[in-house]
């Protein structure tokens, strides 16, 4: 029974949360710097920056984390150049699916991302080919009432199953689909 102690059960669990909890971190902060970037660093006049302060909130993120962020988004700290993407996407039986993106390096997401898509039925369209479907509704995609597809038990299963995919990839951050 060697190798079985209670120590290294619970020494596994705690790395596996870190590590969790270190992606939805450095998701937030991709998302507070950008939000820095395009609409200054007072919350109170930047409510892309106030939602996204607050969802660091409600997971707990070290304030230490959401200032440096602060701090990369105005320029005061320098290192990578982060860039937002929204990305057009057909997923399984062609379902609209609009894939917001925040990389380093576009050329390396746009690459992982075409691979989960592909995985799964899906591929990547040109711009313009499904942003018409939706629209914007207080920094949220939603589809509009005339776009909204209602799939079938196999293909929700299938869109699910690529959700998650994407939703493992940390320069990905938010996925919406044409569906109800």
């Amino acid at each position: 029974m060697s190798g079985h102690s209670h120590a290294k059960k619970v020494k596994h669990q705690k790395e596996a949360t870190a590590a969790q909890r270190s992606k939805v971190f450095s998701k937030l902060a991709s998302e507070i710097t950008i939000a820095t970037r395009s609409g200054g660093k007072d919350p109170t006049n930047n409510p892309r920056l106030r939602a996204a302060m607050e969802k660091a909130r409600e997971v707990n993120m070290p304030s230490d984390n959401v200032e440096r962020a602060i701090r990369r988004g105005t320029g005061e700290d320098t290192g990578q150049q982060l860039e937002e993407l929204l990305l057009e996407a057909l997923g399984p039986n062609n379902i609209a699916i609009l894939i917001t993106a925040i990389t380093d390096n576009r050329n390396r997401t746009l690459g992982e991302i075409r691979h989960v898509l592909q995985e799964h039925q899906g591929k990547l369209v040109g711009e313009g080919s499904v942003r018409w479907m939706f629209e914007r509704q207080g920094g949220e995609w939603v589809p509009k009432s005339d776009c909204i597809v209602t799939p079938d038990e196999q293909t929700t299963q299938k869109l699910e199953e690529l959700a998650e995919a994407l939703d493992e990839n940390d320069a990905v951050q938010e996925i919406y689909s044409a569906t109800p």
